[in-house]
This record gives structure tokens, sequence and C-alpha cells, in this order.
């Protein structure tokens, strides 16, 4: 049976936080501590994206006060300058938002592009809104006006964003905002990190809480325990991230000390020297005096989980309300056909390996479970899996609703429960679980969904290591485009019953 995940007691006997792990789809609790940082967070970036529409509003206006100077045919009309442009202009901050957020500008402090990017992504938004003034029939008095634009307006913005950086360092190193740390390795490179990281990184002060590791380390620095114990430190101590020095860490240590920290809620950043792992998931961030690597969840956090999430509930509801008169018809069909309740229970395991009931059709007789035993030798799939082509236990109208997935439209309450996403890897019985190998595990550190790679992918045809390498390619590519594709391809695949009994 799958670990029900709660509270648990630290090393020292008192009730330690619970634990909130970061690569999760579902955010376990809201308490101060998170409220106060989503608001830091969005505050942050209204106050930019604020911040670029003033920018880009004064960099067109510059723009055309300066061609009305050079032309100087005749008086200049201040107000009337403004109306030129106008029209166009909502179109031009939308295109920026989208397109600064796209190159990284909205970002968080210690991560945010620098300024260098701001021209280049500028050039963008002039290329697109002159594809749209064109598509539009809108007319330029001089198409002089772009590059000049640029230009401009790449100093209006790096001006503001600039006095932005410098006034928020100030204001959060008054207040007291530091970054909890603790610092992981051997003593020789504890003792350079401490000494590096006395510097800001994304004008924040490091508050360094003490280290992990063998033995001791000259100076004020507490050791909290050696790496065996990282999981009950993390469970002592309040950090926002773990700081560790990989000069004696192998692959293998690293992929373990992230799974804990991640279990955490604790962010990890990597002093390099690198590894082959950074290349694969290591997102890089700027330092004054030392690289740091954050290895990121491979999984859906931050405003990707927002988007995620709210695509799912919005496109839930939508397909709730549009499919009631046929949910209707399968409950009225499916009690007609045989004795029992119209809806079946079954136990599924999903996120961070937690157990849930997963809402369907049902498509089997009573007592169909008991009979699972007898027919284990007649399975057809591979690996963990259980699938027969002429299951004795499905009823006629099961049959049905099988070869077309419709017993799977229950799923949407899970799915607004926050227990499932629309797309995701498929979620497994408890018997086919506990035949997992441990490198299936990773597929578990996500929502499970309705449908995903599998179903557009050949679905029960495939076998079982396939069908989790797929999972394992989504993980890594996901973008809600690729929830969009996955989900129009599903209604094909489905109405050609490829891979479904």
């Amino acid at each position: 049976m799958p670990p029900e995940i709660a509270e648990r007691p630290s090393r020292s006997g008192r009730r330690s936080r619970p634990v909130s792990d970061i690569r999760a789809a579902r955010p376990r609790g809201l308490g101060w501590r998170s409220l106060r940082s989503v608001a830091r967070r969005t505050l942050s970036v209204g106050s930019l994206f604020v911040l670029d529409a003033a920018g880009l509003a004064l960099g067109v206006y510059l723009t055309l006060a300066a061609r009305e100077l050079w032309v100087g045919n005749t008086p200049i009309l201040w107000g009337a300058l403004w109306h030129a442009f106008a029209t166009l202009f909502p179109f031009l901050v939308l295109v920026t938002v989208l397109v600064f957020w796209q190159q990284g500008l909205y970002a968080r402090r210690e991560v945010r592009a620098v300024f260098t990017r701001v021209p280049a992504a500028l050039i963008v938004v002039g290329l697109l809104t002159l594809a749209f003034a064109a598509g539009t029939g809108h007319r330029f008095s001089t198409y002089l006006l772009f590059p000049t634009a640029i230009a401009i307006t790449t100093i209006t913005i790096g001006v503001m964003r600039a006095c932005y950086e410098t006034i928020t360092a100030t204001l959060w190193n008054r207040v007291g905002l530091r970054r909890r740390a603790v610092l992981m390795g051997e003593a020789r490179d504890i003792e350079r990190l401490r000494s590096i990281l006395d510097v800001q990184r994304g004008g924040i002060e490091y508050a360094i809480a003490g280290y992990v590791g063998p033995g001791d380390v000259e100076g004020p620095l507490t050791r909290l325990g050696g790496a065996g114990e990282l999981d009950d430190v993390l469970c002592d101590v309040d950090v926002d991230e773990l700081i560790v020095s990989d000069s004696d860490v192998t692959e293998r240590q690293l992929l373990d000390i992230v799974a804990v920290a991640h279990r955490r809620g604790v962010r990890v950043n990597v002093a390099p020297t690198t590894t082959e792992i950074l290349e694969r998931r290591a997102q890089y961030i700027p330092g004054q005096a030392v690289p740091l690597f954050e290895l990121r969840p491979p999984v859906f956090v931050g405003f990707d989980w927002l988007l995620k999430r709210a695509f799912d509930v919005v496109v839930s509801v939508a397909l709730l309300v549009i499919a009631l008169p046929l949910w209707l018809l399968i409950a009225l069909a499916i009690r007609l056909d045989s004795p029992g309740p119209a809806l079946y229970r079954s136990r599924r395991v999903g996120l961070g390996e937690i157990g849930f009931d997963m809402l369907k059709f049902r498509t089997m007789r009573s007592g169909a479970a008991a009979l699972q035993a007898e027919l284990e030798g007649a399975n057809e799939a591979d690996g963990p899996l259980f699938k027969i082509r002429d299951d004795p236990r499905v009823t006629r109208v099961g049959r049905l609703l099988r070869t077309y997935s419709l017993d799977e439209i229950p799923n949407l309450l899970n799915v607004l429960r926050g227990e499932m996403s629309l797309v995701g890897p498929r979620p497994l019985p408890l018997r086919d679980y506990e035949l997992l190998e441990d490198w299936h595990r990773k597929r578990y550190l996500v929502l499970p969904g309705m449908t995903g790679l599998w179903q557009i992918s050949g679905r029960a045809d495939l076998g079982f290591d396939e069908l989790v390498r797929l999972d394992f390619y989504y993980l890594d590519h996901w973008s809600i485009w690729l929830d969009v594709q996955i989900m129009l391809k599903t209604i094909p695949s489905v109405l050609a019953r490829r891979g479904a009994y």
C-alpha cells in the first residue's frame, strides 16, 4: 500500500513542519509563509508589468516627439502626438509583456534575465507590431520610427527596471529579508562556500543556518548533521535553499539529495564543478562571486502549476456541463444492464505515491475484484499492467464504454478535487503499482492524468517500459500547448479504438 504522507516527528521529538513538496502539482497548505511569498512574487511581477508599460509609453512618446522636432515644419501639438499611436498601443503592451515573459524578464529576482535581453526582446516586439500593422492596414508616415523607438524604449525601460531593482533591494534589506540556507559538503568546501556567500544574490543577503557534512568547520557555522541525516535536518530547520558543493558527490547521491530536499519544499542549488546531471536539469543563477545552478524539479511549480491548474478547472467544468446528458444516459444503461451502482471507486496511486479513489463508470459485474487472482494467468499486458482483451467480468455496456473510454468521464470529478489532471501519467491500480521497478516511480512526481501520451501512442499495444518513457518525455517537455495537443489527439485515438480494451 502506498504511504499516506503526513506530518512526522523530528529527531528532537517535537512535531516538525509538514512536508511541502515543491514538486507537487497541488499545494498541501497555504500558511502565512507561503501566502507572504506568493504576495511578494505577485507584487514584484505586477510592478514590473506597470513599469514596462510606462517605459514603453514614454519611449514611444519620446520617439514621436523626436520625429516632430527633426521635421520641424509645423508647431508641435504635444497632446496630439499620442493620438496617432493610441489605437495600436494596447496591442503593443500585450505583445511586449508576452515577449518579455518568454525571455525570462519576469522570472524570480535571482534568475531574472539581465538588461541585455531587453533590446533583443523589443526587436521581436517591433517585428510583430509591423506584421500586425500590415495585416490590419495601419499606415505609418515613416518606418524609421521603429528602430528609433526600439533604441529609446530600451533606455526608458532599462532605467525604470534599474531603479526598481535598486529600490526593492534596499527595501528588502531594510525590512530584514534574508535567504535562509543550509550548506552541504566536505569541510573545505563549506568554508569556501561560506566566505563566498557573504555577498548578496539578487539584492538579498544570505542567512546561513548551518551545514550538513562530515567533520567540523572553523568559524561560527553550526554542524546540523551528516549526509544521512539530511531529511531530519530539513525537518527541524526552516530554510529556503540547500546549497551543495558537488566536488565529492556522485550523480546518484546528488539525485537522492535533490529528492529529499524537494520533498521538504527546499530548493537545491549546486556550486559546481559541473556534473552530467547539471546539463539536463540545471538553471544558472547569476551571482557576484560564485555561479550557482538550481536543480529544478522536473514538474510543475509556481506559474506553471497555476496555469495548468486553471486550465484543468476551466476545461473540466465545461466538459462536465456538456457531458451531463451523456452521463445520465450511461448511468441508466449501466443500472439496467447489471445490478450494482453506476459509479465505481477504483483505488489508485497518485501524486507522491499517495493513494486516492478514482471515480469511473462501472464496467464489470459485482464481485469482479475477487476473480482477479484466477485470471492472472490470462494477462496479455507487458510488465506490471493487467489487461485481457475478452475479460469475462466485463458487462455488455461496460465493453462498449471501455472501447470508447467513456467509463473515464467521472475522472473529471477527481480533476476538480485536485487528485488528477486532465493530462498526465495514467494512474495505476494498487496491484500494478506494487510490481513497479524503482526507475518507474519518477512518474509519481506529478498529478496523474485522464489522458496522456499513452492514449495517443498506441495505448495498451505498447510495452510497459515504452509507456513509462512516454511519461518521462511528458514530464521533461511539458507546456500548456502540449496538453492541448494531447487532448485534441486523444479524440481521434479513442474513436479509432487503438489499443483499447
